[in-house]
């Protein structure tokens, strides 16, 4: 049978280039699109130019739980196993804004919804099924603070720290679950994709359209950015390979208190609390036996 994919954010810059390339190798390709309508478009281009026309799109928002679970539902009813998980997608929001779950926006996109989503699959995965989780160099910047899921309504908002505390909880939630599936078979790896040219950088501010001329022609184009998570997914010398942060197509070294840092378990514990009601039991516990 043909091996299956789903890719998150397959609709954006990164996504198309990742699609591509699996589209390529041969599987199937489930591409969640939060507008399906440019999921289509992007859709028939990609099967013009890979001559695979096993690509599908299914529309998701990632800001909603349950429609997190609904799709995950829809996929557990239609397929038998998932081989590559990308969960590629992500945002950073210019403002506060609250998501009907009363999470802050940036959070659930880039944080809840992976933690949700790759929970909800587990069961169709196996030995040999690699999850790649898309981080940031911004993680080093990032912080896990008490108001973290929420962010308060007291206060400015500032992006930057919030999307690089989402991209640190994103990557303890790489070495978490690493482990607890260690015994399975099934890898997780974080890639760093670098400065990449897409939508995200938006500053939205009077110095914007300089900011787009000055600055744009020397960062990564969308490709070059999602190569080292295309090679997390596809490389054959990468299968065995788990738990590490991928940046240029390399293992990044990191220092002992991101390979050990001391709110990941409470972090995993805080979050499964918040999503109890969107977890089985059985998903609750990836690898119990750890």
């Amino acid at each position: 049978m043909k091996k299956t994919a789903i890719i998150t954010g397959a609709d954006g810059g990164m996504g198309t280039e990742i699609t591509r390339a699996v589209a390529m190798a041969g599987y199937h390709v489930i591409m969640l699109c939060y507008t399906a309508f440019r999921g289509e478009e992007r859709r028939s281009q990609l099967i013009l130019d890979t001559k695979n026309e096993d690509i599908e799109v299914m529309q998701v928002d990632l800001s909603s739980m349950d429609n997190i679970v609904e799709v995950a539902q829809r996929i557990s009813a239609k397929e038998t196993s998932v081989d590559l998980l990308m969960n590629n997608a992500g945002t950073m929001r210019t403002h506060f804004s609250q998501t009907e779950d009363g999470f802050e926006y940036t959070v659930a996109v880039n944080y809840l919804a992976p933690f949700l989503l790759t929970h909800r699959l587990l069961p169709l995965m196996h030995a040999g099924t690699r999850i790649v989780n898309m981080v940031s160099c911004t993680y080093a910047i990032g912080k896990i603070g008490p108001h973290f899921f929420t962010h308060g309504k007291e206060g400015s908002f500032w992006r930057i720290p919030i999307y690089s505390n989402t991209k640190l909880a994103l990557w303890l939630f790489t070495c978490r679950l690493a482990r607890k599936l260690k015994d399975k078979g099934i890898t997780v790896n974080a890639a760093d994709p670098g400065i990449v040219s897409t939508n995200i950088i938006s500053m939205d501010m009077w110095f914007d359209p300089l900011t787009d001329i000055l600055f744009r022609p020397f960062i990564r184009t969308p490709r070059q950015g999602a190569d080292t998570a295309i090679r997390l997914l596809l490389a054959p010398e990468l299968e065995g390979v788990t738990g590490q942060m991928f940046a240029s197509g390399k293992p990044r070294k990191l220092k002992e208190k991101y390979l050990n840092h001391p709110q990941e378990e409470s972090l995993w514990a805080d979050t499964e609390k918040l999503l109890h009601n969107y977890l089985s039991t059985t998903e609750k516990e990836p690898g119990r036996n750890e």
